[in-house]
């Protein structure tokens, strides 16, 4: 039973987000369906919506949850609910007078804020972009209050109800896709536009209720007021900004340069790769570092090191276990992947082909990126920000740089055709992992500084690296002996077979088992009682 209590925030946070991914994939399928990947309509919401969900996932996973979350928790451990949610409400105030300023700003002056939101885009593109982001905006508000209130349950160890809340922003969109007029593909998307307003009030109301129960007490006690504890949160949320932020970053600055390439699809592309990148990102590396900072942090408040140091290390095993074999099937079987939810109605077998050669890219930097993440999830439960800060900031140069220098700048000097143009998407890619790898090396480097030696032995990532390359042999043979055209069956064989090959060679090798994975995540976690 101890060990069950003790694995629940894992278990929980990995349970929304298996929920609410699975339902993103639901939505992309109507989407891809009636709307393609290589149209316009497609293209000019995808960017539209970048910057909502930009903004969203970087309050939600990064600056709140790695500012508010170290000190809000830090205040319970030390029982005092009351001041902590005074801080909380002094914090959601100063999000709804920011928000609101953006919110007004960015609708009032789209038309000249569109280089910021769609900077190669001309024409009809742009027109179309510049109507939808007018529509999805206001949902912004109400996706960064959603982020709040996602940090304050995290605090108090409520983690599935944060992370399933997405599954109704889904929903949203979904119900647009499926009820609106599919002879007009101009007219549907729009309707989804506004199924984006819908499912953000959904999203954030379905999480109203357990917040109020946590708060409603402490509420109407005490005006909330500027005190050392807001400030210390704000002033760490500048450098968390870029820190945690960077995958975000990262992709903004992608989906920027992919509007400048010369064919339709590179943003639609881009925006169906990421989100199968995420998705270990965000099962693997995001449930474990948001499952571990409420306890580093107490580990901080208690002054104990070795406790820190312990979950550290047993989280990156559990990191690495599941992250290396999903590489290696983005790697091998990316196009079945893709094919199976994305090649239906108006998504092409060439549209298949494009997604999965910068789904390929993306992997280079898997494996850095999601350690990285708990990396530094450790710094933030010490209270440093800048050094991730620091880190991210070179990052996000390196991306920048070489990433129009592989999509923009080389392909024409190598004279490669438009079809062969066509794959610069992966190059941008492979410059964000290539980039990724040198954040991972440098961060790991002053966390040992720090706390001593926190790497993986090299001897566990080699049988974990044979054993993925191993289990992928029968599916390969499967690849080649079942039709093409199957895409349904073949997907889900292939798959299937892959999965569950490495999961008993795991298994009989020495690896770490399922239930072994959420009980190294969660190991050392204590409550104050103990």
């Amino acid at each position: 039973h101890a060990g069950l209590r003790k694995s629940m925030p894992a278990m929980m946070v990995a349970a929304g987000m298996v929920l609410s991914r699975f339902a993103g994939f639901i939505r992309t399928y109507f989407f891809t369906r009636y709307l393609g990947t290589s149209t316009i309509e497609a293209e000019a919401f995808n960017q539209a919506a970048r910057i909502p969900n930009f903004l969203q996932n970087l309050l939600g996973e990064g600056v709140l949850s790695a500012s508010l979350i170290p000190v809000y928790s830090g205040m319970l451990v030390r029982q005092q609910q009351e001041e902590a949610d005074r801080v909380a409400r002094a914090v959601l105030g100063m999000l709804v007078l920011i928000t609101s300023i953006v919110v007004l700003i960015s609708v009032v002056f789209t038309e000249q804020l569109m280089p910021f939101f769609a900077w190669g885009f001309v024409g009809e593109e742009r027109a179309l972009t510049l109507h939808l982001v007018r529509i999805i905006f206001p949902g912004i508000a109400l996706l960064v209050f959603s982020a709040w209130c996602l940090a304050i349950l995290n605090s108090h160890h409520r983690f599935f109800l944060a992370y399933v809340a997405p599954v109704l922003w889904n929903a949203g969109l979904l119900g647009a896709l499926l009820f609106g007029p599919h002879n007009d593909p101009r007219t549907l998307v729009t309707w989804v536009a506004w199924g984006f307003v819908i499912g953000s009030a959904l999203q954030f109301g379905v999480q109203v209720p357990a917040l109020w129960r946590i708060m409603a007490p402490t509420w109407t006690r005490r005006r909330h007021e500027i005190n050392e504890h807001v400030r210390e949160i704000v002033s760490s949320s500048i450098p968390v900004f870029f820190s945690r932020g960077v995958v975000q970053v990262s992709a903004y600055i992608d989906s920027q340069i992919a509007t400048k390439l010369p064919f339709l699809g590179a943003v639609s592309a881009l925006t169906y790769a990421q989100q199968l990148f995420q998705l270990p990102v965000g099962l693997f590396g995001m449930a474990v570092s948001s499952a571990a900072l409420p306890s580093m942090s107490a580990a901080v408040s208690n002054d104990l090191p070795d406790l820190l140091r312990e979950r550290l290390l047993g989280s990156q095993r559990a990191i690495a276990v599941l992250v290396i074999p999903s590489m290696i099937g983005f790697l091998a079987f990316g196009d079945v992947m893709v094919a199976l939810l994305y090649q239906h109605g108006k998504t092409t077998h060439q549209d298949t082909l494009l997604i999965w050669a910068t789904l390929a890219g993306s992997s280079v930097g898997l494996l850095s990126t999601t350690i990285a993440r708990l990396y530094s999830a450790a710094f933030y439960a010490i209270k440093d920000t800048r050094t991730p800060m620091r880190f991210a900031v070179i990052r996000v140069a390196i991306v920048s740089v070489l990433g129009y220098l592989l999509a923009i700048v080389i392909p024409p000097l190598l004279r490669l055709t438009p079809e062969q143009h066509r794959y610069a998407t992966a190059g941008l890619t492979v410059s964000a992992g290539l980039a990724g790898w040198v954040e991972f090396a440098l961060l790991r480097r002053a966390l040992q500084q720090r706390l001593g030696a926190v790497g993986i032995p090299l001897s566990f990532l080699f049988k974990t690296w044979l054993v993925a390359v191993i289990a992928a042999l029968p599916a390969t043979a499967l690849r080649w002996a079942l039709p093409a055209h199957l895409v349904l069956i073949r997907g889900l064989v292939i798959l299937n077979a892959y999965g569950w090959v490495y999961l008993a060679l795991a298994h009989v090798s020495g690896l770490l088992g399922f239930g072994e994975v959420i009980r190294l995540l969660t190991r050392g976690r204590r409550r104050k009682s103990t």
